[in-house]
């Protein structure tokens, strides 16, 4: 499919200025901001596995989309024929790399500050209203189409819509003001579940961070390392030298008088080896054997 069938597919329009919500004579500075609010909402990395699919095709589209309105030349032919030539789409092959050039990488401080701006401003308001009317008054669509949304932003942002309503600003989609209670709750349950799995998420990146912390402080500097593993080696002999001395403050002290001579035992043990016993000679006596002969009894 071209680019601008893809559009019509995943944005329902052919026109890529309404599509991202700019003005025809629109500035480069005026398209990036449009190109980068837009593709927050569908970037890959942003998204439950589920969606991952599509989101990696609108994202796509959107990115194809901006190189176009930079580019004078393709500008150019689009707004004189209403065409994007899509020959040339081979040159990028990893749209989430032109993504990463063109914007600088945001630290949780920056989500966080852009956080506190955008929610309550007349921007959330605009895009309350943009995505209630696009997803004719579901609250899925616009949980997933406006920034920042959260579960516990559901009552807020229907107080919004309502006085839109009222006011008759938007149209009243029963969908949305009588939502059944089956599909509310189950919203609820995956966003508790989504909710927890971000948690350990976040758990695991931060551990893995302070991993890679200390690895990077150890490997740093002149000789680091080196000093940490001569450091425990000093200290593991000194641990050993200490044994040694408090066992021979123990066992070393004592007079050498005392000391045994095991050579006596022997010289001992070989004398009574030759001797023979009075037990043995009284037994050979009794039994008539004298010096290994036996001797016959007198007449």
């Amino acid at each position: 499919m071209s680019t601008l069938e893809l559009c019509e597919k995943f944005f329902e329009t052919r026109d890529v200025y309404k599509l991202m919500g700019i003005a025809k004579d629109a500035k480069e500075k005026d398209i990036k901001k449009a190109y980068h609010k837009l593709s927050l909402l569908v970037h890959p990395d942003r998204v439950p596995d589920a969606q991952k699919d599509e989101s990696t095709e609108k994202f796509k589209v959107l990115s194809k989309i901006y190189q176009v309105l930079t580019d004078s030349q393709k500008r150019a032919v689009y707004d004189e024929q209403g065409i994007i030539d899509d020959d040339d789409e081979g040159k990028l092959t990893n749209w989430l790399d032109l993504w990463s050039k063109i914007f600088k990488p945001l630290s949780e401080e920056d989500i966080s500050n852009y956080e506190k701006e955008y929610v309550g401003s007349e921007l959330e308001r605009a895009d309350i209203k943009k995505a209630y009317l696009g997803g004719k008054g579901c609250i899925n669509y616009i949980m997933n189409h406006v920034p920042f949304m959260k579960v516990e932003d559901e009552p807020r942002f229907k107080e919004i819509v309502a006085s839109m309503i009222a006011s008759n600003e938007v149209p009243e989609y029963k969908i949305f003001t009588e939502e059944p209670a089956a599909k509310r709750n189950k919203r609820h349950k995956k966003y508790a579940r989504e909710s927890k799995e971000a948690v350990i998420i976040k758990e695991r990146i931060q551990r893995r961070r302070e991993k890679d912390a200390e690895a990077e402080q150890e490997m740093s500097g002149d000789g680091n390392l080196e000093q940490m593993i001569l450091a425990r080696k000093n200290q593991r002999e000194s641990n050993y030298n200490s044994l040694m001395d408090r066992l021979l403050e123990k066992y070393a002290g004592e007079d050498d008088s005392d000391t045994v001579d095991f050579s006596t035992f022997d010289k001992k043990k070989k004398l009574k080896a030759k001797t023979p016993s009075k037990h043995t000679q009284k037994s050979a006596k009794i039994n008539n054997v004298k010096k290994g002969r036996v001797e016959k009894p007198r007449a």
